[in-house]
């Protein structure tokens, strides 16, 4: 369905939409590798940082006394819709998405705001931000006040607090050999909106994908005895994957015919709606994967997703087994 020719098209003010929008992870990990130094004493005493930079999880843990971990994120991004209202929740939702990831549930939230005020109405923002909330209140996470800058591109995103228990987090590093990986959303998120920027159609279904909660996914993983996750976000599948086999010193198989897609992605693809971001992300992958699946697949394999699902290292209920973790080989991805 094509958006009215009256319609606000909220993805018209942006670059890009969405997590397609990061910087690619080569040039950001040539950055934060010099973050890396001597660890600093915590200012609080018995804090101990469980989770940082080394290998680029979804949020930091300190363990804090009282048998607590603190998990910390922040995650904001350019329209990816042109519907505030569910701009604002898949943004929060997204953002959410970084504290389920490391296996912890949402306490408070602040909210991230930037937008071009002589150029789109504030009531807009307040849209915006009614759908954050929105999502905040179905986490059961309090949102309390926030940030915001007058910049000549909108964004928006939060940063969320969470709590977990130390000893049952969900990290990069924890995958072993022998594990099968489950995926809990399909893909074709970013192909879809990239659709959706270009022609203004609206795809219901990628909507719905983007505003549901990781929450359920998490409590799953948790409960299978899962001890090692990622969210498939703007690096996409592959770029997620090759992250969490890198860090646990293992390679992944990936099982092509079994991922799931969302309708309309092959479609979108096929008519190249394809993001830089997804382009930059199989380019970066490419050197550590061994494959003969064409290049088609493996963009979709690629894409960058915004809100996307949990991949598991192990068996969630109702989640389709995509892979599995098998020891170190030449290559760190297989696809077949």
């Amino acid at each position: 369905m094509s958006a009215a020719p009256d319609v606000l098209r909220l993805t018209g003010y942006a670059h890009g939409g969405g997590c397609a929008c990061k910087i690619p992870p080569g040039e950001l990990e040539s950055v934060v590798a010099g973050l890396l130094g001597p660890a600093v004493a915590p200012a609080v005493p018995g804090a101990q940082l469980l989770v940082g930079l080394e290998d680029g999880d979804d949020a930091a843990v300190v363990r804090v006394e009282g048998g607590r971990a603190v998990v910390a994120t922040a995650d904001f991004f350019t329209p990816v819709v042109d519907d505030p209202y569910d701009w604002g929740r898949i943004a929060a939702a997204n953002a959410l998405s970084d504290v389920y990831a490391t296996g912890a549930e949402p306490l408070v939230a602040l909210n991230l705001l930037c937008w071009p005020r002589g150029v789109l109405p504030m009531e807009v923002a307040g849209r915006v931000l009614e759908g954050g909330l929105a999502v905040a209140r179905e986490a059961g996470c309090v949102v309390a006040g926030g940030h915001s800058v007058d910049d000549p591109e909108p964004k928006y995103g939060m940063a969320v607090t969470g709590l977990a228990d130390p000893d049952a987090l969900l990290r990069n590093d924890a995958g072993r050999a022998g594990v099968p990986l489950s995926l809990t959303k399909p893909l074709g998120i970013g192909v879809l909106n990239s659709r959706h920027k270009a022609t203004g159609e609206v795809f219901a279904q990628a909507v719905a994908a983007m505003t549901t909660l990781n929450r359920d996914a998490s409590r799953a993983a948790l409960a299978a005895g899962a001890r090692c996750a990622t969210d498939v976000t703007g690096f996409g599948l592959l770029g997620h994957l090759y992250k969490l086999a890198r860090a646990s010193g293992v390679s992944a198989v990936v099982d092509a015919a079994a991922v799931p897609y969302l309708d309309g992605a092959r479609r979108a693809l096929a008519d190249g709606y394809v993001s830089g971001g997804t382009r930059r992300n199989l380019d970066w992958v490419r050197p550590h994967t061994s494959s003969s699946l064409p290049e088609e697949e493996l963009l979709l394999l690629a894409d960058a997703q915004t809100s996307g699902g949990l991949l598991v290292a192990g068996e969630v209920p109702g989640a389709p087994v995509v892979g599995e973790l098998v020891p170190r080989q030449d290559a760190v991805l297989l696809v077949r």
